[in-house]
């Protein structure tokens, strides 16, 4: 047995079944060892490693599980770093496994001599050399252990010529004792002390305008939520990772906050006087309660962060839904629901507002039209993939999470590119799901590549370009928020359909908002991977739910300034509020 080979079985002890990665000669050791293994482990081919690294972090969102992904040294290893920071900054469990030069070359600028264990240092939970065939075991032990346990990247970084060692006991040093780790996966029960949760019991109960703001860390406990929202009277309001904690259709949420979110939800932040945090980091603080406005009380499995966004009284450090489960018991039924009847009566307006910017026949086509035709169409076991942009305003106001769906993107880093590598890894992890990609083209240009990924190997999955030939989360920013004209952010436009047949797979190309509906029903059923690319309104602007003095100063500097397109852009914003009122 190689020192390739203990990593390997160790691996399928800590139960992994796929490693998305690219071969290098840095692995070749590591690749021989997936050959004679195939049957038990997956191996998936990518075009490019950072793409990798976006497939086992998002196989980890959607599964729990541990997300694995594989890099030969120096520039593979490199390669990995975005995605792997994605995994970092959404706390999610990761093993990054790479090539390092000959052990005794180490250091003495050799080719591709990159310490990449140096390089992982700030990403990385756990990160470690391996030293010689008899440290294998002990350390993809702990590897695994540590990703899973502390929910964050580990890397394992492996010299080329000990991959193919075989090993022998007298390698071992006298204490290394062959197999005195375990594969044992523990877990806490994860409930924070009674007396802390008798406190916070207090202060919900004694609220009289509670608001619930769900994140990340509830997306197991949608039950629990609507029933603590129904003991409450409290609308829940929901961060950009918390977007399928709660359905859209349920009459508990006001969906979103922030720039991304809904009138009624920056209300109810705005009026409460007591705040439920469950499973949040959202780190926009401007939207939260102004410190002293209202009592908070914060549901946390990571102790660091109580208190992290908001100065809450106490911190119930524990599982979402558990935690919620033991709270539910000492909450008391509130009698007086305007409060939440008030957020109702907003949302009923809300969705009216949305419903009427995603039917209009405007040409160029609005991208509200493209995203609001997906989302009616989607299964109800759908898993969508959105990208970082103005793309990811159309996602979370147009397409609506329904009840059995999974929606997420990148959240803390808000990194572009990995709407089509989180699919492709959910189509692996979910065979028989609806498994959709709702990205920009400036996002996904960047690894188009890997769609190919998808037709090699058979993916059904669905791409849906939003097709601006902009970088238009930019191009507002520069405007909104500086009072610039735009600059540097206009794309060379890109035959994504073409490039879809080109690659092997199904293209489709759409430009007049009345074919919408029939076109995303005929894309939707096409067999096999297939990209819809859809034209709209490069200067329809990506409207926050409340503008503010100082943005709209700062939009209208840029028109005053030079902004090339501001005959167009003021026409598109004018002809969108006037319609509004009408």
């Amino acid at each position: 047995m190689t020192a390739a080979d203990v990593l390997v079985e160790t691996l399928l002890d800590w139960g992994v079944e796929v490693i998305f990665g690219l071969p290098g000669d840095g692995i070749n050791g590591i690749m021989e060892s997936l050959r004679t293994h195939e049957e038990k482990i997956r191996f998936v081919q990518v075009r490019h490693e950072e793409a990798a690294a976006f497939m086992a972090c998002g196989y980890a969102k959607f599964t729990g599980r541990l997300g694995v992904c594989l890099a030969t040294s120096g520039p593979g290893g490199i390669h990995l770093l975005n995605g792997l920071y994605d995994a970092k900054l959404d706390n999610q469990p990761v093993l990054a496994i790479t090539g390092l030069q000959f052990h005794d070359l180490i250091g003495t600028f050799t080719q591709q001599d990159v310490a990449l264990d140096k390089l992982f240092m700030d990403v990385a939970v756990f990160n470690e050399r391996i030293m010689g065939p008899t440290h294998v075991e002990n350390i993809t032990d702990l590897a695994c252990r540590t990703a899973l346990a502390y929910r964050g990247v580990a890397h394992i970084t492996f010299p080329v010529d000990l991959q193919e060692k075989e090993v022998k006991k007298k390698q071992a040093s006298s204490r290394n004792i062959p197999h005195h780790t375990s594969d044992v996966n523990a877990r806490s029960a994860r409930l924070p002390d009674r007396v802390d949760l008798e406190r916070a019991a207090d202060i919900l109960n004694q609220g009289k305008k509670v608001a619930i703001l769900a994140g990340r860390g509830a997306l197991n406990a949608t039950e629990e939520l609507e029933k603590t929202a129904e003991l409450l009277g409290a609308p829940i309001v929901k961060a950009l990772l918390g977007k399928a904690a709660v359905p859209d259709d349920s009459p508990y949420t006001t969906g979103g906050i922030g720039l991304l979110g809904t009138r009624p939800s920056q209300e109810a932040l705005e009026d409460c006087d007591t705040l439920l945090i469950v499973g949040s980091s959202f780190p926009y603080i401007e939207f939260m309660p102004k410190p002293g406005q209202a009592k908070g009380v914060q549901i946390e499995l990571d102790p660091k962060r109580i208190g992290l966004r908001y100065p809450v009284e106490i911190g119930l450090v524990g599982d979402s839904r558990n935690t919620l489960r033991e709270l539910m018991p000492l909450l008391k039924h509130k009698e007086d629901r305007k409060f939440l009847q008030a957020a109702q009566a907003g949302m009923k307006d809300w969705w009216e507002l949305m419903e009427k910017r995603a039917t209009r026949q405007d040409k160029p086509m609005k991208p509200q039209v493209v995203a609001w035709e997906l989302g009616k169409r989607l299964r109800n076991d759908a898993i969508v993939s959105c990208d970082s942009g103005t793309i990811a305003t159309w996602w979370a106001c147009h397409i609506l999470a329904r009840r059995g769906q999974m929606h997420t993107l990148s959240g803390n880093l808000a990194t572009m590119a990995p709407g089509l590598p989180y699919t492709i890894a959910a189509q692996i992890a979910y065979p028989n799901r609806q498994c959709v990609a709702f990205v920009g083209d400036g996002g996904f240009s960047m690894l188009m590549a890997d769609f190919v990924t998808a037709v090699k190997y058979k993916l059904p999955i669905k791409v849906v370009i939003i097709k601006n030939n902009t970088l238009g989360q930019i191009k507002w920013e520069q405007m909104v928020f500086l009072g610039n004209p735009e600059y540097g952010v206009d794309l060379h436009p890109i035959d994504f359909a073409a490039f879809a047949h080109a690659c092997g797979g199904i293209g489709f190309s759409l430009e007049d908002p009345g074919e919408c509906g029939r076109a995303m029903e005929e894309f939707l059923a096409a067999p096999g991977p297939a990209i819809l690319q859809a034209a709209v309104d490069p200067f329809e602007p990506p409207m926050p739910a409340k503008v503010k003095a100082e943005q709209a100063l700062h939009f209208a500097e840029s028109l005053a300034r030079g902004e090339p397109n501001r005959k167009k852009i003021a026409l598109t914003t004018i002809s969108d509020q006037v319609r509004e009122l009408i």
